[in-house]
């Protein structure tokens, strides 16, 4: 599928459409420990393409130093997996996920999640593949958002609600409602990349300040 002839969803009409269907609990894992954060690593390493998004506790108080994320989630076609940064062994997976040269980062206007990974992990994410580029090259708005482009690609409607938007991620235990919030923020960026069918030479993948695709990432999600 490709954005080439799709026509935007007026803003009226997306409320009337049917809620697209995320990923459910069961398939969200929220890995603590050695052993669920080294199979957390074994999947997420092995995917040349994730779905990526971070979430962090809203500021409360005017002139509240910038805070790093307190949750970051990827996402494959089949799982999400959820870090809480305050979890043992989290900061440092998430790291090296976020360096990986051969997995690429796949979201929405990503460059706001660039600067809270700098100040909380002290680490920039790349590759990445801003899908916000992707749409504007086809003549789509500066920044179509998550919400817009499953509304133009599935006919279907994004449930994000402003309460579990603006609500508290740094909490020690996250509500299910946070969890699968979370998750399909980076699963609805994944389900975008494989839905267009982009041949590999039409993604805009960065990575150090220049446009880059190794061998290893030549396919897209559905190939």
């Amino acid at each position: 599928m490709t954005t080439d002839r799709l026509l935007p969803i007026p803003r009226e009409e997306v409320f009337k459409l049917e809620p697209f269907e995320g990923l459910k609990l069961e398939h969200i894992r929220l890995p603590i420990g050695t052993i669920e954060l080294a199979a957390a690593r074994e999947v997420l390493l092995g995917s040349p393409f994730l779905g990526f998004d971070t979430e962090v506790k809203p500021a409360f108080k005017a002139g509240e130093a910038m805070r790093g994320p307190d949750v970051v989630q990827f996402s494959t076609g089949g799982h999400a997996f959820v870090f809480q940064m305050h979890e043992a062994g989290s900061e440092a997976l998430v790291r090296e996920v976020l360096a990986a040269p051969d997995v690429v980062k796949v979201g929405f206007d990503l460059r706001s999640d660039q600067k809270q990974l700098m100040h909380r992990l002290g680490i920039h994410a790349q590759p990445l593949l801003d899908l916000d580029f992707v749409f504007r090259a086809r003549g789509y708005p500066k920044s179509i958002g998550v919400k817009a482009a499953i509304a133009l690609l599935f006919n279907k409607r994004l449930l994000k609600s402003k309460r579990v938007t603006t609500s508290n991620w740094s909490n020690r235990t996250l509500e299910p409602r946070q969890i699968l919030y979370a998750a399909n923020d980076a699963y609805a960026a994944w389900a975008v990349l494989d839905a267009l069918g982009l041949p590999a030479h039409e993604l805009p993948i960065w990575a150090n300040g220049m446009s880059m695709m190794p061998a290893a990432l030549q396919a897209c999600p559905s190939s």
